[in-house]
């Protein structure tokens, strides 16, 4: 870990809050719990137990592994159904093939991102290829879930392949860290993914002792969740460590973490995702595969999925 990376960031563009900037507190850190998805394969939690009102447009963020699977051992997840919000899924290590029945799909790598936009409907499986199978190896990636609007909940369903090649990679002021900016816009530099809900997500990897601080918009949450290593989070220090979540407060335009000056033989640098989002302040309905705004919306969607509305398996696939 991590896939994308450069030998020399300095050469890349730099990144840093205004001298003036204030920076938002740390509100809580939550400690994610571990379970399984799909056939099998191991997660943690990462939003568990956080109000939705301090995630809002998020619903929910898994972290897949990291495991090393033995031969035979790779799991995927069965043929499901979606609608109401976008699945992003972000893979570290290993490899993914994603197929939908609205003809999207493709296969993702290290470093690679697809960007399922489920809207109205549709049924998508997401497994190992073959021969990874076959091989075993290592697994390590995440699955970040994006609320809809009501006014984008019934459109039609979009799917975007994002190669590690495309992030916008930057580096913080002194090159201690490094950026991968996935969506969104960050002191003027844009990530590759488009969304209809404005969000901001990287994946960020800070040296040893290392500090960033970087420009955050004022209207927008704030999160961030550790992948590996240990450090701290905003101006007062506060520790957080690998599968951690901190929220942060409102009122600043800046977020500060910092990577202790030990970390673990396995992991030599503090890996973290930043999230942020424009909040939509509607009211949020979660059953299962469906997040819509009301009761009514998730018995249609349920309703319509027996019904075979929300699409079949392909042919080929069955």
């Amino acid at each position: 870990m991590p896939a994308v990376t450069v030998e020399n960031p300095l050469t890349l563009p730099r990144v840093a809050a205004p001298v003036a900037a204030h920076a938002r507190p740390v509100l809580a850190v939550a400690t994610a719990p571990s379970g399984f998805e799909g056939e099998g394969f191991p997660v943690r939690r990462a939003f568990a137990g956080i109000d939705y009102k301090h995630l809002d447009p998020f619903i929910m963020m898994d972290q897949m592994g990291e495991v090393e699977y033995a031969p035979g051992e790779p799991k995927g997840t069965p043929w499901h159904p979606h609608r109401g919000f976008e699945t992003v899924t972000y893979l570290i290590d290993g490899t993914f093939v994603h197929r939908d029945s609205h003809g999207g799909g493709g296969v993702i790598n290290d470093g690679d991102t697809q960007w399922m936009t489920a809207g109205s409907g549709l049924l998508h499986i997401e497994a190992p290829p073959e021969s990874l199978v076959m091989s075993g190896g290592l697994f390590h990636g995440l699955q970040l879930w994006v609320n809809l609007p009501k006014s984008d909940k019934m459109m039609a369903p979009r799917y975007q392949d994002i190669g590690g090649g495309q992030v916008k990679l930057l580096t913080s002021g002194d090159g201690g860290a490094l950026l991968r900016l996935i969506a969104g816009d960050l002191d003027g530099h844009n990530g590759p993914g488009i969304t209809h809900t404005p969000i901001t997500m990287m994946h960020v990897t800070v040296n040893p002792g290392a500090e960033l601080t970087i420009p955050w918009r004022k209207d927008f949450n704030a999160l961030a969740y550790a992948l590996a290593g240990r450090g701290s989070a905003g101006a007062e220090g506060r520790p957080f460590r690998m599968g951690q979540a901190v929220v942060f407060g409102s009122g600043g335009d800046s977020l500060t973490i910092r990577a202790d000056e030990s970390q673990e033989s396995r992991s030599p640098n503090f890996e973290v995702v930043l999230l942020g989002g424009l909040p939509i302040r509607e009211p949020m309905m979660h059953y299962g595969p469906f997040v819509m705004n009301t009761h009514a919306e998730l018995a249609q969607a349920f309703e319509d999925f027996q019904a075979g509305r929300l699409g079949t398996i392909p042919a080929d696939a069955r």
